[in-house]
């Protein structure tokens, strides 16, 4: 008899987006649930161009704002993250929603569920893991009952080419900026 994974432990801070903050919570432990990983403790921050850019400067070396950083904490025995922060810029996700024609709050719940999948181990560097991970996102968004939102495509008039979600900074501080 197997014993079963805890609930998620889910810290939110909001400097921008608060009004976001119950859906976010909702869906994220929705998606845990989903995806049952070692992840336990998860702090989400929700802050402007200013603090991501700082942030990401620090660890990435690159002196402009992003979409998401995420930060692997502590681990388990087998290496896997069971906490960690994923860091979401709220004016970018306000950018990249009113160029695609959708809802801020999906966009910005696309890149928390995008932190916590790197968290859970998944990697968008090469092709092949991109195409995993983002396939393994629209299957959670989808599942939550709001469809693919990294797939969704603004209508033709006003297409926008999609950049490819920031990766992981941290202990390896290995990740690709978009």
């Amino acid at each position: 008899m197997s014993n079963p994974r805890p609930a998620l432990q889910l810290v939110v801070t909001a400097q921008l987006g608060r009004a976001h903050v119950p859906f976010l919570r909702k869906n994220l432990r929705w998606a845990h649930a989903l995806l049952a990983p070692a992840l336990e403790d998860l702090s989400l921050a929700l802050v402007n161009d200013a603090r991501m850019a700082e942030l990401h400067q620090q660890f990435m070396n690159i002196p402009v704002p992003t979409d998401v950083l995420t930060f692997e904490l502590e681990h388990d025995r087998r290496g896997n993250v069971t906490a960690g922060e994923v860091v979401l810029c709220v004016p970018e996700a306000r950018r990249q929603a009113n160029a695609r024609g959708i809802e801020l709050r999906l966009e910005m719940l696309l890149y928390a569920l995008h932190g916590m999948l790197h968290l859970c181990g998944f990697d968008d560097r090469t092709d092949r893991g991109f195409r995993t991970m983002h396939r393994r996102e629209d299957d959670i968004l989808t599942a939550l009952g709001f469809g693919p939102v990294f797939a969704a495509q603004p209508p033709s008039s006003s297409r926008v080419q999609r950049r490819r979600p920031s990766g992981r900074a941290g202990r390896s501080r290995d990740g690709a900026a978009r």
